[in-house]
């Protein structure tokens, strides 16, 4: 039985993507940050998967908290064929550069990218191992491409940097049958971070070129299509999945 692990699993586009394995019939790993409360309801709602969850408490932005995920994920499963880095902090405030405190920016650069390292230097022994595994990073629009975004600038360059980790590290693990992969979510609204693409279909969305709204859905199949045993040969792609969505800039 296949093993993935998910960053900040228990909600959000995190959530979506744990379901989705689960569905598929891996066993899988979520770690959550301080929401006990989505935690407990995520392992109610998958009581019945047959001891097919695990649920651990561990802060990304702490070296020591993500050696303590990654071995609680192994000592429970025996093996991880799949790593998502789903968790990375983000300042929703519109802030230009010079504004940001230096608290700020050290932690969206820790959590963005160097929380990454420290997942993949856990991770990847074990995978190089079983000379299996897969990796998907989060990115944003346009991150391929390293591109200015007004008022993100700590974020959009944490993201920047992940891209090159991303492919770089996908040239160095493919002998060990290891692929890294990178999504890039459109705009995702809370109302639809955890819903499935039917229910996105059920609406209207004139500010988006496909006309409905993007779902947690959207995202979480495009990370189960490359993290299938037959996707071996994509690898170092970053792949956006955002509707026609311009994140930067108005498509219209």
């Amino acid at each position: 039985m296949r093993h993935a692990l998910i960053t900040a699993g228990t909600k959000g586009l995190g959530k979506k993507a744990a379901e989705q394995f689960l569905q598929n019939g891996y066993a899988v790993t979520v770690s959550y940050f301080r929401d006990t409360e989505a935690a407990e309801t995520m392992q109610q709602e998958w009581v019945s998967s047959r001891g097919r969850l695990h649920v651990v408490q561990a802060d990304i932005t702490v070296e020591a908290d993500i050696k303590k995920l990654a071995a609680s994920a192994v000592e429970q499963f025996g093996r991880l064929d799949i790593l998502v880095c789903n968790a990375g902090p983000y300042v929703f405030e519109r802030k230009k550069l010079m504004d940001y405190s230096t608290e700020e920016w050290n932690e969206m650069v820790q959590g963005n990218l160097s929380a990454v390292f420290h997942l993949f230097r856990e991770v990847i022994p074990v995978m190089r191992e079983q000379q299996y595994g897969r990796i998907v990073t989060y990115g944003f629009q346009g991150a391929g491409d390293a591109p200015a975004w007004i008022y993100r600038s700590a974020y959009a360059a944490a993201k920047s940097g992940l891209v090159s980790l991303t492919k770089t590290v996908s040239i160095e693990e493919a002998e060990n049958g290891i692929t890294v992969n990178m999504v890039c979510p459109g705009v995702v609204t809370s109302d639809y971070k955890e819903s499935s693409i039917p229910e996105a279909r059920r609406v209207q969305d004139p500010e988006t070129p496909v006309g409905r709204p993007a779902s947690g859905g959207d995202i979480s199949r495009a990370i189960a299509f490359l993290c299938e045993e037959h996707s071996d040969m994509i690898t170092g792609t970053v792949l956006e999945v955002t509707g026609g969505v311009d994140v930067l800039h108005k498509w219209r």
